[in-house]
């Protein structure tokens, strides 16, 4: 039975699914796992994943489904919901179904975006926990990577204020000789903070610590989260937590975790976050919640291990990349499938009229304010002029050699003639497409979705990644911003074109991914320019190392690692009943 999504709020949808949530032990039994395998955490629980894959070893992998998006307006344009839908309606149809999302940031939950669980009858319960910490992941990546700049900043006064004889004998360690000026590293936490952008420690005297320059992040920007979301088992983790480059010495050489000694403890604070936690779509279908990086900062995936589980617990497994194809699905594409060795069978675009009209020329959608008429009545010119965003959506993924499917996601405004002028034209650009009500209606909804998902999961296709791994890190930037962002070519600041021809010369990066850094808000680099710009070239102004995760980062346009808190915060509408500890609000 679906809940008048019209009419309640997510967080009261979430509170009466949540009556009838299968216990851990009820989790166990339906999903056939031992006892051992399952780790309860309150109504919620983890899996242990080197059990499970153990176990399953020999059992063939289910079909591999991942959900992307056109380029989204600042609202976003319900991809977790039409995750959340896409199992449902497989459940609805029978299937073995189940999926991953994403773990929220605390940033968007108390902020603009809301938690990124779905909504409406498409929402993943219980909404409390997964929108507020979980498991703890968040926590212990932010103790572990703040636990690297202790570390940084102790060692530093430490160098400072003993020679190197008092050094080695009253703190057992070498001198490091870090540059001030080249710390590369700053602190992170899980909250939209702009007044931490750029900041100054160790303020006071010498026993204040080493005063600097420094600065904060937002905790899914960190390195170690996107460690977890590509690590491949416990081991993988730990050695890539010793391998990242915190600084560099007044040599130029990199200062690393390993080098401060720090990598172990940071592993011993990350050991749990290892294992998936297990939610739960408003229907009871199982939905792992592993890793919650940002895309256009960081990888935007859910974890390899928690892929790895659901292709062998599932017959269909469905994961979650972020923001638009130009970015999540590139990096799935070229980045997680080519470290996990997965191959997908499909890939969903979700399609809103709403995102295709601004991209024709709409007025300007602002987070927090009434969406203008333009959006909610029909015009058939102003979508036919964006439609060519979701065209290009749809090139980027066959161009890695899969045939999409186009999801139109449903809202009560859109009309007849809109939803079949974007059904044509998916159609006519070579993709299945499907209209979904998921939000309103559930799984019951999802039906058309899921039965064009079967039958795409039966098609054979030829995925393979854009470039190889032998091409020079200029050329695969140059790639991509033609192929994927439309773009005339690429224009190299004096200093990361310097920076790329060192990276390039020296073969120790040779295997390390190209992790592009763009915002989400356009094919190109400018947040305002919508639709598909001609004519441009994408400007890259610097390139990050992140070495224990293996990345090389080209930054096009200005991208912070902290984003900044609004006017109208979601934080202003989330509370709790003192009668019952229930927190309310959340969306």
């Amino acid at each position: 039975m679906a809940y008048d999504a019209v009419k309640m709020k997510d967080w009261q949808i979430a509170e009466a699914a949540e009556a009838n949530m299968p216990t851990p032990d009820e989790w166990r039994e339906k999903l056939n796992l031992e006892k051992d395998e399952v780790i309860p955490f309150g109504r919620i629980c983890r899996l242990d994943f080197i059990k499970i894959l153990e176990r399953l070893k020999d059992k063939p992998d289910g079909k591999y489904i991942e959900v992307t998006a056109v380029t989204p307006t600042p609202l976003g344009e319900g991809k977790s919901t039409t995750s959340c839908g896409l199992i449902e309606g497989l459940g609805k149809r029978g299937q073995n179904v189940g999926g991953c999302l994403r773990q929220p940031s605390g940033g968007p939950t108390m902020n603009i975006k809301g938690t990124a669980a779905g909504g409406g009858n498409a929402l993943l319960i219980p909404l409390t926990e997964f929108s507020m910490g979980l498991t703890g992941d968040i926590n212990d990546i932010t103790n572990a990577h703040n636990l690297a700049m202790v570390a940084l900043a102790a060692r530093m006064q430490h160098e400072r204020n003993y020679d190197d004889e008092q050094l080695a004998r009253l703190t057992k360690m070498r001198r490091l000789d870090i540059h001030p000026n080249r710390v590369e590293m700053g602190w992170v936490m899980d909250f939209c903070a702009q007044s931490l952008r750029h900041i100054i420690i160790g303020i006071g005297g010498r026993m204040d610590g080493y005063m600097m320059q420094s600065k904060f992040g937002i905790t899914v920007s960190s390195e170690l989260m996107a460690i977890l979301s590509i690590a491949r088992d416990l081991a993988d983790l730990r050695a890539r937590l010793d391998n990242i480059t915190v600084a560099f010495d007044k040599k130029g050489n990199p200062v690393t975790t390993g080098d401060l000694e720090v990598g172990g403890a940071m592993a011993a604070w990350m050991r749990n976050t290892i294992n998936p936690t297990l939610c739960s779509t408003v229907e009871y279908q199982p939905v792992m919640v592993h890793a919650g990086p940002f895309a256009n900062i960081a990888v935007g995936q859910s974890s390899i291990i928690a892929d790895r589980i659901g292709l062998k617990m599932f017959d269909y497994h469905v994961t979650e990349s972020g923001f638009g194809a130009d970015i999540g699905f590139e990096k799935f594409w070229n980045v997680k499938c080519r470290l996990s060795g997965l191959k997908p069978h499909v890939s969903v675009l979700t399609t809103t009229i709403r995102a295709l009209k601004m991209h024709g020329g709409g007025p300007k959608v602002v987070a927090g304010l009434p969406l203008p008429d333009a959006y909610t009545k029909e015009d058939l010119s102003l979508l036919e002029k964006g439609i060519p965003n979701m065209v290009h959506h749809i090139n980027i993924i066959s161009t890695s050699g899969i045939k999409p499917v186009v999801c139109i996601n449903c809202f009560h405004t859109d009309t007849k003639d809109e939803i079949a002028m974007v059904r044509r034209a998916a159609e006519a650009a070579g993709a299945r497409c499907a209209v979904s009500t998921h939000w309103a209606n559930g799984g019951d909804g999802a039906l058309e979705l899921a039965d064009a998902v079967k039958d795409a999961c039966e098609e054979v296709n030829d995925f393979k990644c854009l470039y190889p791994m032998e091409m020079k890190l200029r050329e695969r930037v140059d790639t991509i911003a033609r192929v994927v962002y439309a773009a005339d070519g690429v224009a190299w600041s004096p200093e990361a074109e310097v920076k790329a021809k060192m990276l390039e010369s020296d073969s120790q990066y040779d295997d390390y991914a190209t992790m592009m850094v763009k915002t989400h808000l356009s094919l190109t680099h400018d947040p305002t320019l919508k639709g598909v710009p001609k004519g441009w070239s994408l400007p890259i102004r610097d390139v990050l190392i992140y070495s224990g995760a293996k990345f090389l980062c080209p930054c096009a346009g200005t991208i912070s690692l902290m984003p900044g808190t609004s006017s109208s915060p979601a934080f202003r509408k989330v509370d709790v009943d003192v009668k019952t500890g229930k927190v309310t609000g959340l969306f």
